[in-house]
């Protein structure tokens, strides 16, 4: 394929801002529009198919309330319960996909999207992380609040993140601390309410009774908790703040600091963008180098090497010499207006026009299928949490731990 026939398809949402960004995106580098097709279509089919020589971008399929009914069971959106049916839902669309050339793995974003599997290979592959005690197969078992008081105790976590193992956006994470004399405290963007049901919110709670902490953590323990040591973050103006870098192709290309007066930085809950220029004078006055951080995403990207784009989460410690990954996200790109790192590859481009540039680069002068090779992922680990049903449950785990035939039809750009 020449890089005059380059044709790109997206799985996405078509009414989504994310599918028009990266449309632009294409036409802007004078290719023709991708061809879209809708998660719906995906769903409801069983699957899509696509031409040898397309190149394929799934997005996500989150932020249209059909998808996610299909996907969660529920007719409310802003319901937080339904994720391990969600996973379980995504993962099987996955596998329905067929032929192309994949710009995300399967493999990968089914451990992307599994909280405890990602921890777990980032941590074998020496990347900085949260202690963890529910990380990969080995892991504890979190079945309801019980479980996360006695890994408090057992671990000396006195403060410690709860996450959905299938969540995204910080839809269900709770930052926990003790408040002394055996209290608690949680901050959280759940909405309890007075018959028990979760909710998503925009507005930040902190509940003091440890009976809502309770009901809140028994609630969502059934689709599948991870939880992991609350590090204490670095500050920039007063206010706890990390970062979220686009790694694509292998390389650091964008990024973007996020600040908050609590625990839970994220952008659409009221964080604000920080100043990188100061990130960067704080890490080598503390005697870092900056290129060390950046080493870190792009040393957790290297864990997913057939998919091209992920955006990490990294967590400055105190003092601003030590670093984590908190996530690895497979759909981290969508940020705005946001041009790439001066110096880097993708100085002057935006995070979807950046992705473009990398696959039109790795297609000259000829794109060469190569043969299928062995996925560094480890089988997933038993969960308690329910699938839609027994067929699914079944497929998909046969699915994660073999090399799916029709997966491994279409090669992955890496």
């Amino acid at each position: 394929m020449t890089d005059a026939a380059t044709r790109f398809a997206v799985v996405g949402n078509p009414e989504n801002r994310r599918v028009s960004l990266f449309a632009a995106a294409v036409s802007a580098a004078g290719l023709p529009a991708p061809r879209v097709v809708p998660w719906l279509t995906v769903l409801r089919e069983g699957g899509a198919a696509f031409a040898p020589g397309e190149i394929v971008r799934i997005d996500s399929p989150g932020e249209n309330a059909d998808v996610d009914r299909i996907l969660r069971g529920t007719d409310d959106p802003t319901r937080v319960e339904g994720s391990a049916r969600w996973y379980a839902g995504f993962v099987a669309a996955l596998r329905g996909l067929r032929g192309g050339v994949r710009l995300a793995d399967p493999d990968d974003l089914a451990v992307l999207f599994d909280k405890r599997r990602c921890h777990a290979v980032l941590a074998a592959a020496g990347v900085p992380v949260p202690f963890s005690p529910t990380s990969g197969a080995a892991g504890a078992q979190v079945r309801g609040w019980d479980d996360v008081r006695r890994l408090m105790r057992e671990h000396r976590m006195p403060r410690l993140f709860v996450k959905l193992a299938h969540g995204s956006s910080a839809s269900g994470v709770l930052a926990v601390e003790s408040a002394g004399a055996g209290r608690v405290r949680a901050t959280t963007s759940v909405e309890l309410d007075d018959d028990g049901r979760l909710f998503n919110s925009l507005e930040i709670r902190r509940y003091e009774r440890e009976r809502d902490i309770a009901a809140v953590v028994d609630t969502l323990a059934p689709d599948g908790l991870h939880v992991e040591r609350w590090l204490p973050k670095a500050t920039q103006r007063q206010r706890a703040a990390d970062l979220r870098v686009l790694v694509v192709a292998g390389r650091a290309t964008h990024a973007v600091v996020r600040t908050s007066r609590g625990p839970l930085t994220n952008l659409h809950l009221g964080g604000d963008r920080g100043d990188l220029d100061a990130v960067r004078r704080s890490v080598e006055a503390a005697g870092a180098r900056w290129a060390d951080v950046l080493g870190v995403c792009e040393r957790a990207a290297a864990c997913f090497p057939r998919t091209l784009a992920v955006g990490v989460d990294l967590l400055p410690v105190t003092g601003w010499r030590r670093f984590a990954v908190g996530e690895v996200n497979a759909f981290g790109d969508l940020l705005p207006r946001l041009t790439g790192l001066p110096g880097g590859p993708a100085e002057g481009l935006d995070t979807y026009a950046a992705q473009v540039a990398a696959v039109r680069l790795r297609l000259r002068p000829q794109l060469r299928p190569r043969p299928p090779r062995p996925h560094p992922h480890p089988a997933p680990p038993a969960t308690s949490a329910p699938v839609p049903t027994p067929a699914t449950a079944s497929a998909t785990a046969r699915d994660a731990t073999t090399n799916n035939h029709a997966t491994r039809n279409a090669h992955a750009i890496n």
